[in-house]
């Protein structure tokens, strides 16, 4: 998965760019598909935010953006929320295809008799 960091009134320093790769490789590894993810980091005042943008192939781009005091615990929440959006559609995905073959079999026996 290509990631792409971009800093926003912050300089992303190696350790920064370090635990994100980390964190993202980490949660989103097990994901095959996965190629494209986009970080944008920012501070605003006393907020630390995180934005984080990955694009799912035939679903589109899940996205997440999660502020606090600390950037490694925005880093880390906007992550972790970008991994249960992509569980959630897997598994939806997963369960709507387990049903097809069910259907196609009670179907096609109602259209042979």
């Amino acid at each position: 998965m290509r990631i792409s960091i971009t800093g926003r009134h912050v300089e992303v320093t190696d350790a920064l760019r370090d635990h994100v790769e980390q964190r993202m490789r980490a949660r989103l590894g097990e994901f095959p598909r996965l190629q494209d993810a986009h970080v944008v980091l920012m501070v605003e005042k006393h907020r630390h935010i995180a934005e984080v943008v990955v694009h799912v192939p035939h679903h589109g781009p899940v996205e997440s953006r999660r502020e606090s005091a600390d950037m490694y615990q925005s880093i880390d929440q906007a992550v972790d929320h970008v991994e249960l959006q992509i569980r959630k559609w897997f598994e939806r995905r997963h369960e709507h295809k387990a049903d097809r073959p069910a259907r196609r079999a009670a179907g096609g026996a109602a259209e042979m008799e």
